[in-house]
């Protein structure tokens, strides 16, 4: 009420003159000196900021559009063939109907598990030479990390080329040709793949400790080695099972070092002397027959393995954010 008294009507005009003690010149001054309201258009620097995110959007189009392409193709053509006969039949002879890769899917579990127990301890081992014991920096280090980054970019049939030259034909000699091509041999090619991710990934990780940790355990009176064990490896335990659980997906994915190793089966694995089935050999051999039900379940083996390969990079991703 205060605030309305404030008002005073001129019953001459018909308005209000003065508002609080203002001067109504005031606002017919400050509505001249404000004008019309016009709508100001984009500087240079706002539109270089639209075509930037117009171009990140695209590249971000460029690389979802194949991933999503590649899975809805595969879905689309093996999903029907996706049930339990997938997972315990064998594969079907040509002209025969139904079938299964449970063969396949047993041989790549065993193969990728024996390249996981020799390639987790070699990996960790090499990290472990490089980062911890010694200055990181010194010449027989940068050697080993020299020679993994090196192996990481071996192509994967010059490595089965190799597994073929020093496994395979070296177990036929000494066995007179009894054993040559085995699910060890497919297993050790695989472990060569796998060495190289698990030593870069533990080595990364435990770069990014705080050098406090190890400072602190020594003054403690740890010794080197129970401060590797008890501080450091527990602390670089996510990473390192990250780096594990992605060559484990590489190593699934094979075909090229396989052929060369273990050759491929179409019976169910008994002897790891023996060859070994694999679902990725198994894709290759349906996929390039002739008969339509092989073709079918070739895309339905092609999916499980996607969904093996998803699988593992889901769970590495989950265990680095632990």
């Amino acid at each position: 009420m205060r605030f309305l008294s404030q008002f005073h009507h001129d019953p001459t005009h018909g308005h209000r003159t003065q508002v609080a003690g203002i001067d109504p010149g005031y606002w017919r001054r400050g509505a001249g000196v404000l004008g019309p309201v016009h709508y100001q258009q984009p500087s240079i620097r706002q539109w270089w900021g639209r075509l930037w995110v117009a171009l990140c959007l695209l590249a971000l189009g460029l690389v979802l559009a194949p991933l999503l392409g590649l899975v809805f193709f595969v879905a689309m053509r093996g999903g029907q063939r996706l049930n339990g006969a997938l997972l315990t039949q064998l594969p079907p002879a040509a002209g025969m109907a139904g079938g299964g890769l449970g063969n396949a899917v047993v041989g790549t579990l065993v193969m990728v598990g024996l390249a996981t127990a020799i390639a987790t301890p070699i990996g960790i081992g090499a990290a472990v030479f490089s980062q911890e014991l010694g200055p990181p920096d010194r010449p027989l280090a940068r050697l080993v990390r020299l020679a993994t980054g090196m192996l990481s970019g071996v192509p994967s049939i010059v490595v089965g080329a190799f597994g073929y030259a020093t496994v395979v034909l070296t177990t036929a000699r000494f066995t007179g040709g009894r054993y040559a091509f085995s699910a060890i041999a497919g297993s050790l090619a695989l472990a060569v793949m796998m060495v190289p991710i698990v030593a870069q990934t533990t080595e990364s990780r435990l770069r990014l400790l705080p050098q406090a940790w190890r400072e602190g355990a020594i003054a403690l009176g740890a010794t080197p080695q129970q401060t590797l064990l008890r501080v450091i490896l527990p602390a670089g335990a996510p990473a390192i099972a990250t780096g594990v659980l992605l060559a484990m997906a590489r190593a699934a994915g094979e075909t090229a070092p396989l052929i060369f190793t273990a050759l491929g089966l179409d019976f169910w694995l008994r002897d790891l002397r023996r060859p070994a089935p694999a679902l990725s050999i198994s894709i290759w051999r349906l996929a390039t027959g002739i008969d339509a039900n092989q073709q079918e379940l070739a895309w339905a083996g092609a999916l499980l393995l996607l969904l093996l390969v998803f699988t593992a990079a889901l769970l590495a991703r989950l265990t680095t954010r632990r």
